[in-house]
C-alpha cells in the first residue's frame, strides 16, 4: 500500500480498564485495513499505539461486523473489551440500550448495564482440546505444563495459571514462554490469577501478539470459566486486573462480561511510511 492510501484515516481511541484500542469505522466506506497498516499504527512511538485495532464493517444482521488486529498484525478472533467499547459508542450514537455485534465468535449480544457499565455476552466457552486448539489430546483442566494451567477458548486460546501471588509473577518472561509453547499451535493468551476470596480473583495478563496488558475481556472470561471448572469460584466472578475491576457471569446462554468503557479522543492516522 502506498503512503497516499493511508493518509487521513479517521479513528477513535478507546479503552476498557486501560486495555486500549484504535477503532476504525468502515460502515460508510474507507480504505482496506491490512496487517501492515495495523503494525504501523500499533507502534507506540511512530504510530498511535494500541493493544488491539478494531475495524467496524457493515453487517446486515447486526449493528456491525468487527475485526480485531494485534499490534504485530495478526488477527484476534475475540476482544471483549473492544466489543464493549464499540457497543457503548453505537448505543450512544443510536440511543439504543441493547444491540448485537458480529465477530468471529458469532453474533454477540451487548447491553447497557447501568451506572456507565456495558455488558457483552462473549458466547459459550470451548474446553475440548481440538476446539481450543491444542496440539494433542490432553486434559484441558490440567495441562502437562509446569504450573498445572487450564486451557479454554473464548474464540481465542487461553492458558490460565492459578497461583498464590499473581503480583510476584514476572509476566515479561513467563508470558512469551507460554504464548509460544508447542502445545498451542496458534499461540495463546496467558493469565496468572490468585484467589482473593470466594468468587473474587486477582488476574494479570499477557496477550498473544501484544504482550503485557492492563486488562483483557476474553482473558477475564477464560479465567472465570477455569476457576469454576476447578471449583475455586461460583459462576459470578469479580476480577481485579492491573487496570481495574471487571465482572463475569457464566450463564446458560454464554459468558457475560460487564465493565466500564472510555472514549478518549478522535483523530486521523497519518503514516508517511509503511
Amino acid at each position: 500500500m502506498a503512503a497516499t492510501d493511508i493518509i487521513g484515516i479517521p479513528f477513535m481511541k478507546m479503552h476498557g480498564l486501560g486495555n486500549d484500542f484504535v477503532v476504525i469505522d468502515r460502515r460508510h466506506g474507507g480504505v482496506r485495513i491490512t496487517p501492515e497498516l495495523a503494525r504501523a499504527a500499533g507502534d507506540r512511538r511512530r504510530g498511535v499505539g494500541f493493544d488491539q485495532l478494531a475495524v467496524i464493517d457493515p453487517d446486515q444482521a447486526s449493528a456491525g461486523r468487527l475485526t480485531f488486529f494485534n499490534p504485530d498484525g495478526s488477527i484476534s478472533a475475540a476482544c471483549g473489551n473492544a466489543t464493549r467499547c464499540i457497543a457503548r459508542h453505537l448505543m450512544n450514537e443510536t440511543g439504543q440500550d441493547a444491540l448485537t455485534l458480529r465477530t468471529e465468535r458469532g453474533v454477540l449480544a451487548c447491553e447497557d448495564a447501568g451506572d456507565g457499565m456495558t455488558r457483552v455476552n462473549m458466547g459459550a466457552p470451548l474446553t475440548g482440546w481440538r476446539e481450543i486448539p491444542l496440539a494433542q489430546n490432553v486434559d484441558t483442566l490440567h495441562l502437562p505444563i509446569d504450573g498445572d494451567p487450564v486451557a479454554t477458548s473464548m474464540g481465542n486460546p487461553h492458558c490460565s495459571f492459578f497461583v498464590k501471588d499473581a503480583e510476584a509473577i514476572d509476566l515479561a518472561s513467563r508470558g512469551p514462554e507460554i504464548e509460544h509453547h508447542p502445545l498451542f499451535p496458534e499461540r495463546t493468551n496467558v493469565q496468572f490469577a490468585g484467589v482473593l476470596g470466594r468468587d473474587h480473583l486477582r488476574m494479570r495478563v499477557w496477550e498473544r501478539g501484544t504482550g503485557v496488558t492492563l486488562a483483557s475481556g476474553s482473558s477475564s472470561c477464560a479465567v472465570a470459566v477455569a476457576a469454576v471448572r476447578r471449583g475455586l469460584s461460583g459462576r459470578k466472578v469479580t476480577l481485579d486486573l492491573d487496570g481495574g475491576r471487571i465482572w463475569v457471569d457464566w450463564r446458560e446462554d454464554g459468558v457475560w462480561m460487564t465493565g466500564p468503557t472510555t472514549h478518549v479522543f478522535d483523530g486521523q492516522i497519518r503514516l508517511e511510511e509503511m
